[in-house]
């Protein structure tokens, strides 16, 4: 061990001044770090050379995470540091240390029995293998808020390490998590600014700050400028489809405690997946108000798991509203389809409408001012619903219609389905007006319907 920290971190690599806290708090044994640094500040690099320190210290396994797998492998497994020339995990983990390495599983194997691998929160639930013993989330406030629920009692329970790095986006999960931190006296919190660290000039930053005006406009530019270099949490998330309707719902207290009403039922809204989530938000609809009560995902789950975890819940179900791919039965194994399997297990499902994806959002923002969200229950839902945006365009630099697919897609379309279904639904009956003996017609008096029957009341 000695002998192996004389040559790491390695090829000479030091922490600037600004990472040395972090870096500091690493190497004296901390098990909890969120900085909040703003971009180009080396977030990546200094916990690339941390990881390589620490699978020598304990062998176990290893984790680099970023939001999606396909991001993780461009960003950090083939990212070329621009001033050497040379891959960043190369020079982290020089080939020497190496007994393997898998460039389809983005993973390194070192002599000394460690494995540090490149992951993505849209799939480290899928993974196998050992548990890992310590974790970088890279974009944290960009990632799956599920995986850090997943991996911390992993995390606890072998005593391991964790490190949350981003710029943010919105009060999200990761303004939580950073809030938390800064609260825990065992854990490490820092925000840097660009005028904190001085890792640009100062006509760097406006070159910076002009740039990103070019590309999205003034006020977009300046918000996402404020967002990268001064990790502004107020920023807006740029692209933002439902960005307006949830600050509503978060200014006038829809996003609250929202108790199960057992006198009502329980309707269901699904977004069906099999490698990629399941989603489902459970709702009772009351005099207008759609009360959002629940929300449950999981990846990779068979039907009957899925209808156990459902059904397990003991709301009285109203209506099961499914999208139209549980329909065709080419989907389902037995030549069944997803609708026929779930029947079979107790869950009457209703396929919803056709709608496309624009005309679905559309729809979902009609009925945002009815929506109340329990804001526990519902947590993940409620975070996917805010950053659910609009993919970017490089060549045009305009925001096309299409969303952005990754985690926030499944929370999303499964809103969509309740958005539609919630339209179809009949409404609720309303109490019939007492008519007196001076409201009613001859012939409601004297001959009335026997299948309509007249209600009154007695003067």
């Amino acid at each position: 061990m000695a002998e192996v920290e004389l040559h790491l971190p390695h090829n000479g690599w030091r922490p600037r001044s600004y990472q040395k806290p972090l870096w500091d708090y690493l190497k004296k044994g901390g098990r909890h770090a969120e900085a909040l640094w703003h971009r180009r500040a080396g977030k990546d690099e200094i916990l690339l050379h941390w990881g390589c320190i620490a699978a020598h210290r304990r062998p176990a396994t290893y984790w680099h995470m970023l939001p999606m797998a396909s991001q993780a492998r461009k960003a950090i497994w083939e990212a070329v540091n621009p001033h050497t020339g040379k891959r960043r995990i190369d020079e982290a983990f020089p080939h020497s240390l190496r007994s393997t390495t898998r460039e389809n599983e983005m993973l390194i194997k070192l002599h000394c029995g460690s494995t540090w691998q490149v992951v993505g929160s849209d799939n480290f639930n899928s993974l196998v293998g050992s548990p890992p013993a310590g974790v970088v989330c890279s974009e944290w406030a960009l990632a799956n808020p599920s995986a850090r629920a997943y991996l911390r009692p992993i995390l606890a329970e072998n005593g391991g390490w964790q490190a949350y790095i981003t710029t943010p986006r919105g009060k999200n999960h990761a303004y939580n998590t950073f809030i938390a931190a800064e609260k825990d006296p065992n854990a490490f919190a820092q925000k840097l600014t660009v005028y904190d660290t001085g890792a640009l000039s100062a006509g760097a930053i406006e070159s910076e700050r002009k740039a990103y005006i070019a590309d999205y406009g003034l006020d977009a530019g300046d918000a996402l400028f404020r967002q990268e270099y001064l990790c502004d949490w107020d920023a807006a998330i740029l692209g933002a489809f439902y960005g307006h309707e949830m600050r509503a719902a978060e200014r006038e207290g829809r996003i609250c405690e929202v108790e199960h009403d057992p006198s009502l039922k329980v309707h269901t809204a699904w977004d069906l997946g099999w490698s990629d989530d399941t989603a489902i938000w459970f709702f009772q609809v009351h005099r207008g108000e759609i009360r959002v009560i629940d929300y449950y995902a999981i990846s990779g789950a068979d039907i009957p798991t899925i209808a156990e975890a459902v059904l397990g819940r003991g709301y009285d179900f109203g209506d099961h509203w499914l999208p139209h791919d549980a329909r065709p039965k080419t989907l389902a194994s037995g030549g069944r389809s997803i609708a026929e399997q779930l029947f079979a297990l107790g869950i009457r499902g209703k396929i919803v409408p056709s709608l496309s994806i624009m005309d679905g959002i559309q729809a979902a923002r009609a009925i945002f001012p009815r929506i109340w969200f329990d804001d526990q229950r519902c947590a993940d839902g409620i975070e996917a619903l805010k950053q659910y945006r609009r993919e970017y365009d490089d060549d045009k630099r305009v925001f096309r219609e299409k969303p952005l697919h990754d985690w926030t897609s499944h929370a999303s379309d499964a809103f969509r389905m309740l958005a539609v279904a919630w339209r179809e639904m009949k409404p609720e009956a309303k109490p019939e007006k007492p008519r007196f003996f001076n409201d009613l017609t001859a012939n409601e008096l004297f001959w009335p319907k026997h299948d309509a029957p007249v209600s009154y009341e007695r003067i």
